[in-house]
């Protein structure tokens, strides 16, 4: 990719398209790392629903074990969360151009761990590690991508793409004609955003590519899957820490 692409991308001048590329991308690869992450431990780590729904029920059946294990993902995927404000308001404080690819950075760095130390952790029986290493970083990349959106781009909740995604097609379908207020009035037109519902429909689809191909990819090649993946999301984050260190802005 051109360095200005990938500069857009993470740098600290934000657009609504650098934005949404950012989404598409890190969609694809929480749907990539939560697949790839079911193949390896039996859990989904992207969202936090389940691991909360299931905390309630073994707290129910008295599992102290499960629990545990439950209440540990869902503190490492806070932590993640936090983590990532730290280090944006860090380089923000400081002027840094790679305030939005410092968490991008870590995130890399921690699924190449995954990647090459995954295989040695789960035959040890680590299981409960690698699920919140995986747990934080979704948390680590879900914070970044609502920094730089404003919280209009989340990357790692599909419930709530898809529950967005059926309010705008209520609204593209809606029925106007006819209707009139008690007065007489004709009321304000029901009329669907149709570029969210675009951005919605590729952040959903986005997720999906991933998912498909990474669960694939941890099928044929097992836990080094993860390693293009962590060398993507470097690319993504690259560009900034080098104008950074260089001067090159």
């Amino acid at each position: 990719m051109p360095m200005h692409y990938l500069r857009a991308l993470t740098g600290p001048h934000r657009t609504d398209i650098s934005n949404r590329r950012l989404g598409r991308a890190l969609a694809f690869v929480a749907g990539a790392v939560n697949a790839g992450g079911f193949f390896a431990v039996g859990q989904y780590t992207s969202h936090m629903s389940g691991i909360v729904s299931a905390l309630a029920d073994n707290a129910a059946v008295g599992d102290a074990a499960l629990l545990l294990a439950g209440a540990i993902s869902l503190l490492a995927f806070f932590l993640g969360a936090a983590t990532s404000a730290i280090l944006v308001n860090w380089g923000r404080r400081r002027g840094a151009h790679s305030r939005y690819a410092l968490p991008l950075m870590l995130e890399a760095a921690l699924l190449l761990v995954f990647g090459v130390m995954g295989g040695t952790l789960a035959g040890r029986g680590h299981i409960t590690a690698i699920v919140a290493l995986l747990c934080f970083v979704m948390g680590l990349q879900n914070a970044i991508v609502t920094k730089v959106s404003r919280a209009e781009i989340r990357t790692t909740h599909v419930t709530g793409l898809v529950t967005d995604i059926g309010i705008e097609l209520g609204k593209l379908f809606y029925w106007n004609m006819g209707q009139g207020g008690a007065d007489g009035a004709r009321p304000e037109k029901v009329v669907a955003d149709r570029n969210r519902l675009s951005l919605l429909c590729s952040l959903l689809g986005a997720f999906l590519l991933g998912g498909l191909l990474g669960a694939f990819g941890f099928k044929l090649l097992g836990f080094i899957a993860t390693v293009p993946l962590a060398l993507g999301v470097l690319s993504l984050a690259i560009i900034p820490i080098f104008d950074d260190f260089f001067n090159t802005y």
